[in-house]
């Protein structure tokens, strides 16, 4: 199962908006098949471990991630590849959380005979699966927020200046959570400052065609039209309050599509219709790159799952802007708690992975 499931990493970047899942076929004590699902439309991982073990699959034990689909989509059922090669048990890490196959696909196999078991690294298949899980559970993706830092948790100057407080080595590794990302969510005030690309550039996730879906929050479409989010690859989605604002029009002209939201009582775009809508548009993960006012809005909506910040060791002194901007508190017990998920250090820097804390009762 360890080796299914690495065989499922490998098709993290590629997949959605499926899930990435892996499949191996142990015979007489030997691997005689392995595949993994690597693009929507084309055969699962079942499939291309049947392929590579021919006849040796009869009798065979298949260990898969994911629980084998029951369904007809866009290709084939495969429980059905796997009756038809008489397997003789399947061993599958977690369920599908998908009510389309939601246990069907263990029924099916038990019915033609074949023994299942679930449960096996079900925890590790679910963090491979975390965005397909959250969309399929809950209608919508998972969140991650990153952000650079330096030491005092400063994230730009006071003038606005924030290139490059993190090393060269950190901006590569943001290449790495865009690539896995469904879709890249910025805002209006990002853009006007720093005019980013927010694109792939890393040709290892580029020849895999990941081009993730590249988001503005824009409540009054201030984006200029040469904002080279506008440019590049998949055209960029801006989301607003009015999508009929004669300010639309030059965007849409200039390549971008223009979605309206609802509002939120403050007058800022509805964080919970964005997710909510990204989700409908088969978004398993999104990656929020974002300055303190929308960072700070994304961390009071609730709907953070991961917040990943990479710390550079300098020091920017009072008067830089600080990661988020949040109300004061006037209780300790109103904090917002994380649990630390990883620590690593990427070239100078230390990569902080944190995931909020439940509360009691919640």
């Amino acid at each position: 199962m360890r080796r299914a499931l690495d065989l499922a990493r490998r098709g993290l970047y590629s997949t959605s908006p499926n899930p990435a899942v892996g499949c191996v076929l142990v015979r007489w004590g030997q691997v005689v098949g392995a595949g993994f699902h690597e693009r929507a439309g084309e055969p699962h991982a079942e499939i291309f471990a049947l392929r590579e073990a021919g006849a040796a699959a009869a009798g065979a034990t298949a260990y898969v991630t994911l629980e084998p689909c029951s369904h007809e989509g866009r290709t084939p059922p495969c429980v059905d590849a796997l009756i038809e090669a008489r397997v003789a048990r399947v061993v599958v890490a977690m369920r599908d959380p998908n009510p389309a196959v939601g246990g069907g696909g263990m029924l099916r196999l038990a019915q033609a005979g074949i023994p299942c078991s679930t449960g096996l690294l079900e925890a590790e298949a679910a963090e491979i699966d975390r965005g397909f899980i959250m969309r399929m559970l809950h209608g919508r993706p998972w969140v991650t927020l990153k952000l650079g830092a330096s030491l005092d948790g400063r994230t730009a100057l006071a003038n606005g200046t924030s290139k490059w407080i993190t090393s060269e080595q950190s901006r590569a590794d943001v290449q790495r959570l865009r690539a896995r990302a469904c879709a890249v969510v910025t805002g209006s005030g990002t853009v006007l400052a720093d005019d980013p690309m927010l694109t792939v550039r890393d040709s290892q996730y580029e020849m895999r065609g990941r081009r993730p879906l590249r988001v503005v929050l824009d409540t009054d479409l201030r984006t200029p039209v040469t904002a080279q989010v506008l440019c590049f690859a998949r055209s960029a989605l801006i989301m607003t309050r009015d999508d009929r604002s004669p300010l639309a029009q030059p965007l849409r002209a200039a390549g971008a599509r223009i979605e309206s939201v609802a509002v939120s009582d403050a007058g800022h775009l509805d964080l919970d219709a964005v997710v909510s809508r990204l989700g409908e548009l088969e978004c398993n993960e999104v990656l929020v790159e974002a300055g303190p006012t929308l960072a700070g809005e994304f961390m009071r909506s609730g709907l953070v799952d991961e917040l990943v910040v990479y710390m550079a060791p300098v020091l920017l002194g009072n008067a830089a802007r600080g990661l988020f901007n949040l109300p004061a508190l006037e209780r300790m017990c109103d904090r917002c708690e994380f649990d630390w998920h990883d620590v690593e250090r990427i070239g100078d820097d230390l990569r902080l992975t944190l995931r909020p804390r439940q509360k009691a009762g919640t």
